[in-house]
């Protein structure tokens, strides 16, 4: 009777805890995407298991479609399960494959996914569907193109007389519908539109996602998006009605408030194809032509530089919907399509991810201010009461007027404003929808607010305001005991988010432009802490549409507006286009940007060659806003030539690596003999012999020889001496900036020097993180000290993250893709715990680790198919070598 029940238990156990189970299913690296549009696409899924150290042994992928096998890969032994290529027949476009995998593990036992599936892109290139609006360009007097268009100030009669021409009709709103009868039962509806600069989709009277500012910016001569929904669920057998909305964006920049600058490439234009699939095997194509109808829409003037107004009088109830009068509605007109290649957008989308109330509300004068508590890129939502006709006004901005108390946007751009016009039928509800604002206090003139003081003036009920962002996972988490950092953190991340919109934007107010050198300079801050598997194609997608002819790649993308001289060519800026793709290969270990970018990474270091006087790069902005008595810009702490003659070195270097990865033999000798000429000459010119110092000696001159490896090996000590010795002198105190945070702060980190690090961050004076902290801001600031002015919703000085997931936490990737990794953690000044995550391609990096009495404890999660080796910072650095699982450690300091 023992043995039988033994028997069960172990039966039992055997079963609950199953070897390998499969979960999250991608396709280039996303789930269930609508509109693939590579020829090979590659698979990847995460793995589970109870058992302790399992793995993968082998794979088997079967793809279908119809039904009909495409493609089997048979038992492959390998323990490859991310980044699996296809290699089965050619693809067609616009078909939809289903796809399993099977695996083995370490024992040798099998487990089958559930079914998944991707779409392939459909086939624009001989499509009918036109592009459609309310007026052509030509009728339009918009003033097409890139122009020196910044500032544009009416004072200037040119600048006045160029807006007084446009037709108003080009820069309105306007809602286009087309009504059709599906008259048979649906078994599935594909929609890919394009609607510029942005537009919203309702089929039905429903809306079919809640992204908002679709599609994602680009350079709309070179690259414009489209986006794929699936809708079959908003369709009825009979009549349908899409309808769109269309705003402005940056496709059509044109304001005549706040004008940060001027560009067009047209008015409001829609492009719309549905692909209807009916359960009788049959299918249509629903396009948008000249059936469709429009109206202009309830938004009557919209300007992503300067606010948005609406008139609620001029809805039209259920014009989206079966049934709607449209005899009133005109006809579109058929537009000439924009220059740039129709492109499916595999980035995820902005959308509203948090809403805040208001925590403090004041009243100055007949003005109602509201602080919502959190700086923050978004928009006000307003719920309100009133008499048709009545007009609430509303203003946003991140700081307030010291001497009135009321909303200020004296350092971050204005007049950006918006108003609602009330149609006065019961309880209103609003927010912008084509525009968006950086603010955390919010002004409201023309009515009550809580409360009716004033019978004659419509009440609010209710005020929010709308973090908006781009909706792309968070996939890291950092703590620990020490507060500042942990503040710092959470500042940085929130900077991160107002500015991660279509592009990493440098603020989300007064520009809203994509700086380049924030995607490396903070590049693995942002690669710990969100998934950048599209984001960082978009990036390099819009560094090769920007890049000129003769190979400069300008310091923002896309470049709407060019600025010219050191703001336009700054070799911190365009390195993004060589440091990126290294970037992305280290954190998911996919070299394909490096491949599918080589000439634009090629023809960079060339154009910087151009430049160069005997190896010597002498123009751009330098550790651009460094720290000191000096008015900040510029740097002026360092010579402009070190910095950029170390970043032309810099991204040799890493192209020379670029052609040894893809075996062209030429280039790898040409590029590597370039760069340790570069090398060479960066010692014989800024290397001060007697002194062993860099340039003029700053932090950032000796930071960024040690870290770029232009040091030589014998003179290394004494330059980390040095700079140990600036930071030192000016009482453990960086005065580093933009650029030279990282290097400063790395050189640190990767030279064991991780105690003065800490030192260096753990306070609360100027400059620093703890500073900002205690001066009572939500979001990290652009200059170190905010009471010198700027934005306050910054990210670029937010170079820090990198090391609380680097060294603090000491998740690093051992072979690019974190296939394996090294945990090292480093126990520094009074830290007593940390813990961190980081979610990889494999699955989830967990570190936590406390000290007690002289004890160091360390757990560690390891994910299945992943080997992680743990150095303990016993003094020995001790390693050990673990696979997948939950580990334990414990050392003595």
């Amino acid at each position: 009777m023992k043995r039988t029940i033994l028997l069960i238990l172990l039966t039992l156990f055997v079963f609950n805890s199953h070897s390998i189970d499969i979960k999250d299913l991608t396709c280039e690296m996303q789930k269930i995407p609508l509109a693939i549009d590579k020829a090979n696409p590659r698979f990847g899924w995460k793995l589970t298991s109870d058992i302790q150290g399992d793995k993968q042994t082998a794979y088997q992928i079967i793809l279908t479609a119809n039904g009909a096998k495409i493609w089997d890969s048979g038992k492959v032994k390998s323990d490859q399960s991310q980044l699996v290529l296809y290699k089965g027949k050619p693809l067609e476009k616009g078909q939809r494959y289903v796809w399993t995998v099977k695996v083995w593990d370490v024992n040798g036992n099998a487990k089958e996914s559930e079914k998944t599936f991707f779409e392939t892109a459909p086939d624009f290139n001989n499509t009918k569907t036109q592009w459609i609006g309310a007026i052509t360009k030509a009728d339009s007097y918009l003033p097409i193109g890139r122009r020196d268009l910044q500032g544009p100030s009416f004072k200037k009669p040119e600048y006045k007389e160029l807006y007084d021409r446009i037709n108003p009709l080009a820069l309105r709103s306007i809602m286009l519908r087309k009504a059709f009868n599906a008259n048979k039962t649906i078994e599935k509806a594909i929609v890919h539109a394009s609607g510029l600069g942005h537009y919203n989709l309702s089929i039905n009277g429903q809306k079919v996602s809640k992204d908002i500012f679709t599609p994602v910016w680009s350079d709309y001569d070179k690259t414009v998006y489209y986006n794929t929904y699936q809708v079959d669920t908003l369709l009825n057998k009979g009549e349908n009605v899409i309808g769109i909305t269309l705003g402005n964006g940056f496709y059509n920049v044109v304001g005549n408030r706040y004008r940060k600058l001027w560009v067009s490439f047209g008015p409001p234009t829609l492009f719309l194809e549905m692909h209807l699939y009916y359960t009788d095997g049959t299918s249509e194509i629903l396009t948008s032509d000249n059936s469709w109808k429009y109206a202009l829409s309830p938004i009557t003037f919209n300007d992503i530089y300067g606010g948005e107004d609406y008139d609620a009088r001029l809805e039209q109830k259920g014009w989206d919907t079966p049934n709607f009068n449209d005899k009133a509605w005109k006809s579109v007109v058929i537009q000439k399509a924009p220059k740039g290649v129709l492109r499916a957008q595999q980035i995820t989308n902005v959308r509203s991810m948090k809403q805040y109330g208001a925590i403090s509300m004041t009243k100055i004068d007949s003005s109602y201010v509201l602080n919502m508590g959190q700086n923050l890129s978004g928009y006000p939502a307003i719920k309100v009461i009133g008499k048709k006709g009545q007009t609430v006004k509303i203003t946003v901005g991140e700081l307030l007027n010291e001497e009135t108390g009321k909303v200020s946007q004296k350092q971050s751009g204005g007049p950006h404003t918006y108003s609602y016009t009330i149609k006065g039928d019961g309880v209103e509800e609003w927010h912008p929808e084509f525009t968006y604002y950086g603010f955390q206090y919010i002004q409201i003139d023309g009515a009550n607010v809580l409360s009716s003081d004033d019978a004659d003036k419509p009440l609010i009920i209710d005020v929010k305001s709308d973090f908006i962002y781009n909706s792309t996972n968070e996939n890291g988490h950092f703590e620990s005991s020490n507060e500042i950092f942990n503040k710092a953190h959470q500042l940085i991340k929130n900077a991160v988010r107002s500015n991660m919109q279509s592009v990493f934007t440098d603020c989300p107010h007064r520009e809203k432009l994509g700086w380049l050198e924030e995607t490396h300079l903070n590049g693995p801050g942002l690669l710990y802490n969100w998934d950048l598997t599209q984001f960082f194609l978009k990036v390099m997608q819009d560094i090769k549409d920007a890049q000129r002819d003769g190979g400069l790649v300008p310091s923002i993308v896309p470049e709407y507006v060019i600025f010219g001289d050191d703001f336009s060519d700054s070799p911190e800026w365009g390195g993004a286009a060589v440091i990126v793709p290294w970037m992305y290969y280290q954190f998911y270990g996919d070299n394909t940007l490096i491949e599918q970018y080589y000439n634009v990474m090629k023809q960079y270091v060339d154009y910087l060659t151009s430049k160069s006087t005997g190896h010597i790069v002498s123009h751009g902005l330098g550790d651009w806003y460094d720290y000191g008595e000096h008015r900040a810009g510029f740097s002026m702490n360092s010579p402009i030539e070190v910095s950029a003659t170390a970043h032309y070195y810099y991204v040799t270097h890493l192209f020379a690596k670029a052609a040894k990865m893809f075996s062209k033999a030429d280039d790898e000798k040409k590029y590597t003999i370039l760069s340790e000429n570069i090398r060479k000459a960066f010692n014989d010119n800024f290397l001060d012999k007697k002194t062993m110092k860099y340039g003029s000696g700053s932090q950032f001159c000796n930071a960024v020889a040690l870290f770029m490896g232009i040091v030589e090996p014998q003179n290394k000590a004494v330059v980390l001496q040095n700079l140990k010795a600036d930071i030192q002198k000016r009482g453990n105190r960086l005065t580093t900036g933009d650029v030279g945070n990282r290097y400063l702060f790395q050189a640190l980190a990767l030279n064991g020097e991780n105690e003065l690090m800490y030192l260096m961050n753990n306070h609360t004076d100027a400059p620093g993180y703890g500073f900002q902290i205690q001066f009572g801001v939500t979001t990290l600031t652009e200059q170190w000290d905010p009471r010198k002015g700027a934005s306050w919703n910054h990210f670029m000085m937010g170079q820090i993250d990198e090391w609380f997931f680097h060294s603090l936490a000491g998740i690093v990737p051992s072979t690019p893709g974190f296939k394996e990794f090294t945990i090292q953690p480093q126990s520094v000044g009074d830290l007593t715990w940390v813990k961190a995550n980081h979610e990889t391609l494999y699955g989830n990096i967990a570190v936590s680790w406390k000290r007690e009495n002289g004890v160091f404890y360390l757990s560690v999660d390891v994910p299945v198919n992943t080997r992680a080796t743990v150095i303990l910072p016993d003094g020995n650095n001790t390693k050990k070598i673990v696979g997948s699982g939950k580990h334990s450690f414990e050392c003595k300091l």
